[in-house]
């Protein structure tokens, strides 16, 4: 699979619509965007992601063909001191946003020792381990937070209220695998949800709620529900400091007033907030790195436990998983193909040749 087959689908309008300069529904994202979104789309995919790889593809270009999310933003950069800038989306995609906003924090990283950029006005970004994988290319430690639609209680309550953003870190090594963290403070990501959903599976108790507060193993059920947290009062607590650092920090929504992008004709006004952190103003970059190499080694040289074969450190199965499918292609399911057929049908573009192997992303 090519990400060129995917971005020709991203820069075209929905058939049937009328396109001019006065109508609210652009004529779709410039070539660069549309590059940049369908190589993180598939780049989520391959790393075994799939609840935001492309999936996702016609939710996106539903919003954005009914003009709820701005094809052609006009991304704003407001310096705030040396080190600390803002960044305003413009109701944009939020994949295009991240990487500049991440961008920005290593290009302060690099002159001060830390950078720390927040966004506003944004969307969805996909992925957080993205922008971890884009710092550790700068060989610069990371941290991505960003909020989104209210999706499960606060500890001990029972009505919606917190999103489920993900927490994503990272940190380069030298020979052995980075450290990259991506996890929500939900039990799963609700796209596991929607995924079992769209496929007729059930769901392991304990995943999510009903409406009722009640546990569920019905995909359905749950996707009227709510997310079960980690830990009770721990997953709760992440979930609030998502908010803190993405939404009341950079002025964008937060405390359940995120627009939801599969139910909402609101924007959503998501926030996002990324630090890059320079390890060589500890040490050198070379003893950091191996000192990592350190790290990595004493977690594997741990005894595994029952029922494992081995200690793996974070980051370490989509790492594996990606080098495989980069070799074998991505065993999308017949769901997920039907899906892909028809959004190249609906605007007009050759259907994914999805047996295509090896990938080139």
């Amino acid at each position: 699979m090519t990400v060129a087959k995917i971005d020709k689908i991203l820069c075209q309008p929905r058939r049937g619509r009328e396109v001019c300069n006065h109508s609210p529904h652009k004529p779709g994202l410039t070539e660069e965007d549309a590059r940049s979104m369908a190589e993180f789309l598939v780049l989520a995919d391959v790393r075994g992601v799939d609840t935001h790889g492309l999936a996702r593809l016609p939710r996106y270009l539903d919003r954005v063909s009914n003009g709820r999310v701005n094809a052609r933003p006009d991304l704003k950069l407001t310096e705030k001191t040396p080190v600390v800038a803002h960044l305003d989306r413009d109701n944009g995609f939020g994949f295009v946003v991240a990487t500049r906003g991440m961008a920005e924090a290593i290009k302060r990283a690099e002159v001060y020792g830390i950078g720390m950029v927040t966004v506003n006005h944004s969307n969805h970004f996909g992925m957080a381990a993205t922008y971890v994988l884009q710092a550790l290319q700068a060989n610069m430690i990371s941290l991505v937070f960003t909020n989104s639609a209210k999706q499960m209680p606060p500890f001990g309550g029972k009505e919606t209220l917190l999103g489920i953003s993900p927490f994503a870190a990272g940190a380069p090594s030298n020979r052995e695998i980075p450290y990259i963290l991506d996890m929500a403070p939900s039990v799963v990501a609700k796209g596991k949800i929607r995924r079992a959903a769209r496929r007729g599976e059930s769901i392991p108790l304990g995943w999510a709620l009903d409406a009722d507060g009640n546990p569920t193993t019905d995909a359905n059920v749950a996707l009227n529900g709510s997310m079960a947290p980690i830990g009770g009062p721990k997953g709760s607590g992440i979930a609030i400091l998502m908010d803190i650092m993405s939404g009341v920090l950079t002025g964008a929504e937060f405390g359940g007033q995120v627009g939801d992008q599969h139910k909402d004709p609101k924007p959503q006004n998501v926030g996002h907030c990324f630090i890059a952190i320079k390890p060589d103003v500890f040490f050198s970059a070379d003893d950091f790195r191996a000192r990592m190499d350190i790290l990595v080694q004493r977690v594997h040289g741990v005894a595994p436990a029952p029922g494992f074969s081995e200690v793996l450190f974070p980051g370490e199965p989509e790492h594996r998983l990606g080098l495989q499918r980069r070799k074998e292609g991505i065993p999308y399911a017949d769901a997920e193909k039907k899906i892909f057929a028809e959004s190249a049908k609906e605007y007009g573009v050759p259907e994914l040749p999805l047996s295509e192997t090896p990938l080139s992303v």
